[in-house]
């Protein structure tokens, strides 16, 4: 499997344990609290996954936590009626844009 679609689903995995933490109530709830720990645990064996595929460690993290920042910030404006106003997301796409430059530095040898 291509490193890039196993980085998406570690993403997908670790926003849906990002998003459990807010339903697991300082993990007091047993099935939010239980997701967490599957999603984050998956999160993390993809990602190793696609560093043994020999994608860089920073680019690869910088992806994930700058695109996972990003979704959950919107999961939260959208769904979860969390505040986001201009500013914010003029922040979310200078990490974003971050994240584009580093892998484009990251091509060039």
């Amino acid at each position: 499997m291509s490193p890039y679609v196993l980085l998406a689903l570690a993403i997908v995995a670790e926003v849906t344990g990002t998003v459990s933490l807010k339903y697991a109530d300082g993990f007091t709830r047993l099935v939010p609290s239980v997701i967490v720990a599957v999603a984050y645990g998956t999160a993390f064996y993809l990602l190793s996954l696609v560093l043994k595929a020999g994608m860089s460690v920073g680019v690869v993290y910088a992806i994930w936590s700058a695109i996972g920042v990003a979704l959950v910030a919107v999961i939260g404006a959208l769904f979860l009626g969390e505040r986001m106003n201009l500013t914010m997301i003029a922040g979310l796409v200078l990490v974003v844009g971050g994240v584009v430059l580093l892998e484009l530095g990251g091509q060039q040898h």
